[in-house]
């Protein structure tokens, strides 16, 4: 491991993806509002969507995805203005949902490849992706076993962060049972995720 990674590279790395991943952005908003609305079982399939969705995205853009982002600055745009639309419609939906559980459990969650392919659309995963690549694959030799390990790091803090957010929306449920509270609760998190957008846009 010391021919891959320093020890304090490998803490550089952990607290790095960590500190990424745990904080506010669209994932965790959306798995906050997933968890009161559907419980952590409904939304088991959006967790791991998350989880194996974005590593492979980090792999992706390790082996040469990237590149073609700073070769073509337009395409990146692109893949911008469409995700900021759809997190626009997704708060839309989120502020507009129903304001009571039996309504809402006929519902359906975002399903495993739903939640693996917003990771495309994720302003957010983009930055994340193409930052932790650019700043912590520093060897030619071993370029491929880094971009590996880097999406490694990401899977584990992946499992922290997705499962802290879910569980946190299904102890919020506990509190929040009135059609109003709901209802308030609804359009907090719609807010939250434009605020989360902006400092992309």
């Amino acid at each position: 491991m010391n021919e891959l990674y320093s020890v304090a590279m490998i803490v550089s790395i952990a607290t790095f993806t960590l500190s990424t991943v745990l904080t506010p952005g669209p994932n965790n908003i959306m798995l906050l509002s997933s968890g009161l609305t559907f419980g952590y079982k409904k939304t088991l399939p959006h967790i791991l969507g998350v989880i194996f969705g974005f590593p492979f995205m980090v792999i992706l853009v390790g082996l040469g995805m990237g590149v073609v982002f700073e070769n073509y600055p337009f395409l990146f745009q692109i893949v911008k203005i469409v995700g900021i639309v759809y997190l626009f419609w997704l708060a839309y939906k989120i502020a507009n949902s129903a304001n009571n559980y039996d309504t809402i459990e006929k519902a359906q969650p975002l399903s495993f490849l739903q939640a693996a392919a917003f990771q495309w659309l994720n302003p957010k995963g983009w930055i994340m992706a193409i930052t932790s690549v650019s700043v912590f694959v520093t060897s030619s030799q071993n370029y491929f076993m880094q971009v590996v390990f880097v999406s490694f790091i990401y899977f584990l803090s992946g499992m922290i962060s997705t499962n802290s957010w879910t569980l946190g929306g299904v102890l919020l449920k506990k509190f929040i049972k009135s059609e109003k509270s709901i209802g308030i609760f609804n359009k907090l998190m719609a807010l939250l995720l434009v605020l989360s957008i902006i400092p992309f846009i």
